[in-house]
């Protein structure tokens, strides 16, 4: 890997950025991209399928659609698995972003999520907005 800052997004971040192609979630989406790599784990992966396929988003794009959307993310991504526990989160499905930042030293989370904007930072990661992240 020739880049060296690596970013993780929620689930959230990640579908707002495929279905709403001008937001700031995808500005911050493609900034990740540009500057680094974008990491994701077996669980963020599955997580991000399962709730992009889900019926209410049919109003936005079509099913065949976004499974092409989330292969295509999935091979432009850079798969880690976490090799640290973190078990703080209020929302106790949220430590899975913990857990990957912090295995791989990355330099920003990117969520919408209060459960981990509360913790900012964390064990010296950045815990930002999409907004916030493209101020930097």
């Amino acid at each position: 890997m020739t880049k060296t800052n690596l970013f993780v997004f929620d689930t959230n971040i990640l579908i707002s950025a495929f279905i709403l192609p001008q937001s700031t979630a995808r500005k911050a989406l493609n900034k990740a991209r540009k500057d680094g790599i974008v990491i994701i784990s077996q669980e963020s992966a599955s997580e991000f399928t399962e709730v992009f396929i889900r019926p209410k988003f049919d109003k936005y794009l079509p099913l065949e659609i976004r499974l092409e959307i989330i292969d295509d993310f999935v091979s432009l991504a850079h798969f880690t698995k976490p090799s640290v526990e973190i078990i703080i989160c209020r929302d106790p499905k949220d430590d899975k972003f913990l857990e990957l930042a912090c295995t791989v030293n990355a330099k920003c989370i990117v969520t919408g999520d209060q459960d981990l904007l509360v913790l900012n930072p964390f064990r010296g990661i950045s815990i930002k907005t999409a907004a916030q992240f493209l101020e930097d």
